[in-house]
C-alpha cells in the first residue's frame, strides 16, 4: 500500500433528516401546541385564539419551517400556482404574455410554472400531466401563432384553462387573441390619413388566419376611405425580410405605376421593404410611407427610418388571461374567442410625429 497517498475519506450517506429542515412536530414543540393546532394556524383555518396563531407563526418563522406545498394544496384545495405551456421556442410572443400574466397573478400571490412544448404533442401531454400532478389551479396555453390547434387530448377535469395567442378547436375552450383585422385597419387608415392613396399590402402565407384577417382589415380601410383597391398589390409570401425585398421588386417593376404607401404583414417584411426602397434610392417617408405589424422593438427601433408599426398588446393579453384565470378559479366559466384591440405606434417611416394611438 502506498502510504504517501492520503486515504480517501469514508463514503457516508447524507442525513435526510438534517437536510429536510425542521418539521411540523418541531414547530408544535416550540410553540407548546399540538400538530393539529400548527396546521390550523399556518393554514389560517379553524377556531384559534389570535395569540395562539401568532405564537405558532413566530415559532415557524424562527425555526425556518417551510410547509409542504403539495400537502397544503390538498388541505386548502388551492396550490396558488398556474401552469403556462408554450410552443413559442424563441419566446418572441410568449415572454410579453408571461410578463402580463405574472403581473396580475403576483398580486394574488400566485406563481407561474412555465413549460416549453416545442410543437411536440407528447411532450405537451407530459407537461400537462406533471402540472396537474402538482395541483396547479389553472393552465394557460400560448404559441408563436394564433391559428387553431388540435384538441389537447388530455382530460383536464374542469381545470380553469385559457388559450392566449392560440386557439383550440374545442368549441368549449376560451381563447384571447389580438384583433388582427382591427390592427390592419388602423395601419392602412393611418397611411390614408397621411395622404397615401396608392396602397399596397405585403404579407405572409395565405394559410394563416392572421394573414387573412389583416388583409381584410386593410381592404376595409381602403374601401371606407374610397381608396382604390389594387388586388395585384396585395402580395403574399414568407414571414421574412427577403420576401419584403422581393415584393419591392414586384411592386416597383413599372416606375410609372407604383404605390405610395405599404402596409406590411409583420415587421420583418417591413424591414426588408425599407432596405429595398433605400437600395433603389426611394425616399421613405417622402415618396413611400411604410407601416409594419407586431411592433417588435429590435426590428422597429433599429430600422432606417424607424418603423411605424401595429402593436398586438401581448402584455395586455397576458394581463387579461390572468384576470380570467382568477375569475375561473373563483367559479366563473368562459368560452369562445375574444379579441383585444391593437394599437398604432407611430415612428418615422410614415411621415408623422411619433405617438401611440388605439
Amino acid at each position: 500500500m502506498d502510504k504517501s497517498r492520503p486515504e480517501a475519506p469514508p463514503t457516508t450517506r447524507p442525513d435526510r433528516t438534517q437536510r429536510s429542515g425542521p418539521t411540523i412536530r418541531d414547530v408544535a414543540r416550540a410553540a407548546g401546541v399540538s400538530i393539529g393546532t400548527v396546521s390550523k394556524a399556518l393554514n389560517n383555518a379553524g377556531s384559534l385564539k389570535q395569540e395562539t396563531r401568532e405564537r405558532v407563526t413566530e415559532a415557524a418563522r424562527s425555526l425556518g419551517f417551510r410547509p409542504n406545498d403539495l400537502a397544503q394544496a390538498l388541505h386548502r384545495g388551492q396550490s396558488f400556482t398556474v401552469g403556462l405551456i408554450s410552443n413559442d421556442s424563441f419566446g418572441r410572443f410568449t415572454m410579453p404574455i408571461l410578463e402580463g400574466l405574472e403581473s396580475v397573478l403576483y398580486e394574488e400571490r400566485i406563481a407561474v410554472f412555465m413549460c416549453n412544448a416545442t410543437d411536440d404533442p407528447e411532450r405537451e401531454r407530459q407537461h400537462i400531466e406533471q402540472l396537474m400532478g402538482k395541483r396547479v389551479d389553472g393552465l394557460v396555453f400560448t404559441a408563436r401563432r394564433a391559428d387553431k390547434r388540435p384538441n389537447l387530448g388530455v382530460d383536464l377535469a374542469g381545470l380553469p384553462t385559457v388559450f392566449v395567442f392560440s386557439q383550440s378547436d374545442d368549441p368549449h375552450s376560451f381563447c384571447l387573441l389580438p384583433d388582427d383585422e382591427g390592427g390592419a385597419y388602423l395601419g392602412a387608415a393611418h397611411l390614408i390619413t397621411n395622404g397615401r392613396r396608392r396602397i399596397a399590402h405585403v404579407t405572409g402565407p395565405e394559410r394563416f388566419e392572421a394573414v387573412q384577417l389583416r388583409r381584410d382589415g386593410c381592404r376595409k380601410a381602403l374601401a371606407d376611405a374610397g381608396v382604390p383597391i389594387r388586388s395585384n398589390w396585395f402580395l403574399s409570401g414568407e414571414w421574412s425580410e427577403s420576401w419584403g425585398r422581393q415584393a419591392v421588386d414586384i411592386l416597383f417593376d413599372d416606375p410609372d405605376d407604383v404605390p405610395d404607401g405599404i402596409l406590411a404583414g409583420n415587421d420583418q417584411i417591413a424591414r426588408g421593404i425599407l432596405d429595398a426602397l433605400r437600395d433603389r434610392g426611394i425616399d421613405v417617408p417622402g415618396a413611400v410611407g411604410v407601416v409594419g405589424f407586431d411592433n417588435w422593438g429590435v426590428m422597429a427601433e433599429a430600422a432606417r427610418p424607424t418603423l411605424t408599426s401595429i402593436d398586438m398588446n401581448l402584455n395586455a393579453l397576458g394581463q387579461e388571461a390572468g384576470r380570467r384565470i382568477l375569475a375561473m378559479i373563483g367559479g366563473k366559466r368562459f368560452s369562445g374567442v375574444e379579441r383585444l384591440p391593437c394599437t398604432l405606434v407611430v415612428r418615422e417611416s410614415c411621415g408623422a410625429k411619433s405617438k401611440t394611438t388605439a
